[in-house]
């Protein structure tokens, strides 16, 4: 060894280090925790956006690969099979029924707040149409998102109006197809969610006709938020690899900041084919950290499920407790 020369064992000697150092850095682009998750398309998965195009999922050593879903009960059967390990906005109903049926299936880490002032659910009509509240929609055929918790919801605030349940007909239709339900001309009206009511707005053929139905009558208080959806992680990560779920919580939180506070990620609505002349404008839920809210509101989620009981899309009481967790 001593007859190597200096520069030659310096050489070796840096070579070493670049190999540990670029081993190193593999190793660490390689130890991304990887996470499914389920995504529904609709403005209440925007803090999904938020963190995946702002790089708080990066900046927490996670690779979160969407899912794309087109209804909650299939979101919810693949967070069962264990092929989804999160869902950016499920509605909170479907998740409250899979913990009544199979306790500690998943935990909603954020829950997205709705009424009129933060507007998600609502009904929409034809542009000439002259009914001015759900209680005129006697004899309509509509359509609903799609669910039993959307449904529900629809069937139950348009009774709660004052209308008999033989006196509209409502069925399920894809949120990919509300668009051409109305262009149809086959249907009167529906239940449907932001950012489609903005665009159907915007396009002419549909108009408003309530917001915030929810909680103005099936809460009785037009003040409450309705807790309809919000982001979820499945029990099988929490228990098995708690630290990764504690990490995307907190990538969670830095998007719900965001989407709450910083106009500027209303730009990222285009990811869900929002047009961009509507990015500044459609209505958004109010996002929240389950960790964040009040009493106060964690009894609004509470009535919000006693509700899903009372309408048989939750099979038996559950208390919130049961279905949410602070991270």
């Amino acid at each position: 060894m001593t007859d190597i020369p200096r520069k030659i064992l310096s050489g070796l000697g840096q070579l070493g280090l670049g190999l540990a150092l670029s081993t190193g850095l593999a190793f660490s682009a390689a130890a991304a925790d990887k996470v499914t998750i389920g995504v529904f398309v609709a403005g209440s998965g925007l803090p999904y956006y938020v963190a995946e195009k702002r790089g708080y999922f990066a900046e927490a050593d996670l690779e979160v690969e969407p899912v794309f879903i087109g209804t909650h009960p299939l979101i919810v059967q693949a967070m069962v099979s264990g092929d989804i390990d999160a869902a950016s906005n499920l509605v909170t109903l479907e998740g409250a029924n899979i913990n009544a049926l199979r306790p500690g299936t998943m935990k909603f880490i954020a829950l997205y707040g709705q009424n009129s002032e933060y507007v998600m659910e609502q009904f929409v009509v034809k542009p000439d149409s002259t009914a001015t509240t759900i209680a005129d929609l006697k004899g309509a055929n509509l359509f609903s998102a799609p669910g039993p918790a959307n449904l529900g919801a629809a069937k139950a605030s348009l009774i709660a109006s004052g209308l008999g349940e033989d006196e509209f007909a409502i069925q399920e239709q894809g949120m990919g197809n509300h668009i051409g339900a109305m262009q149809s001309g086959n249907f009167d009206g529906g239940f449907t969610l932001e950012a489609l009511a903005s665009i159907m707005v915007d396009r002419g053929i549909a108009k408003r006709l309530e917001t915030g139905v929810i909680a103005k009558y099936l809460m009785k208080d037009e003040t409450a938020e309705a807790y309809a959806a919000g982001a979820a992680i499945s029990g099988k990560l929490m228990e098995e690899r708690p630290d990764v779920a504690k990490r995307f919580a907190a990538a969670w939180a830095k998007a719900v900041k965001d989407a709450n506070e910083d106009p500027t990620a209303r730009e990222l609505l285009v990811e869900m084919k929002v047009p961009e002349n509507l990015t500044e404008t459609v209505p958004l839920a109010h996002y929240n950290m389950v960790s964040d809210m009040s009493d106060d509101e964690l009894a609004d989620f509470q009535t919000f499920l006693d509700i899903g009981v009372d309408l048989g899309v939750v099979a038996k009481p559950i208390a919130v407790a049961d279905v949410a967790e602070a991270m």
